[in-house]
């Protein structure tokens, strides 16, 4: 685990994932998304997974981490990009049940809120393992306790 004052604007961690055709489901009865387009085996007797779930999956990845897991740390949001209309997030291409995702994560800033927390916004990006890139989040924003506690 990395305390606030190593991380550097710029670093990049990396993991890998899937969605399995049972964690889908649990999350689409979770979440009580009903689409009719997430309910057919359409590539190879694959799932498509929805967006939400693609994102829902790369922020657990992240807090996941060697680098931040054991940080107290809570997601605060989103901000858009002034470049998309002041969106944050891009899916490019389909992602389907059992397909390999391989992400980054990317601090873009690093800031200082108070003397017990800081602030870090993370770019999360997800590609196929033939590199093609299936989704872009950008500006997603961190509060994280500057000096973990004692355990």
């Amino acid at each position: 685990m990395k305390k606030f004052s190593e991380f550097i604007v710029g670093e990049s961690f990396y993991s890998t994932c899937s969605i399995s055709d049972d964690e889908l489901e649990e999350y689409l009865k979770f979440s009580r998304v009903k689409n009719v387009f997430l309910e057919n085996k359409v590539n190879e007797g694959r799932q498509l997974v929805s967006g939400r779930a693609i994102l829902s999956r790369m922020e657990g990845e992240f807090t996941r981490l060697n680098q931040i897991y054991g940080n107290q740390i809570i997601f605060l949001g989103t901000d858009g990009d002034s470049e998309w209309e002041n969106r944050n997030t891009r899916f490019l291409k389909p992602l389907y049940t059992d397909q390999v995702l391989k992400l980054k994560f990317t601090i873009v800033q690093k800031e200082e809120i108070d003397e017990n927390f800081g602030k870090i916004i993370i770019n999360f990006e997800g590609t196929t393992q033939e590199n093609e890139l299936i989704i872009i989040a950008k500006n997603n924003i961190y509060r994280i306790k500057k000096e973990p506690e004692n355990n």
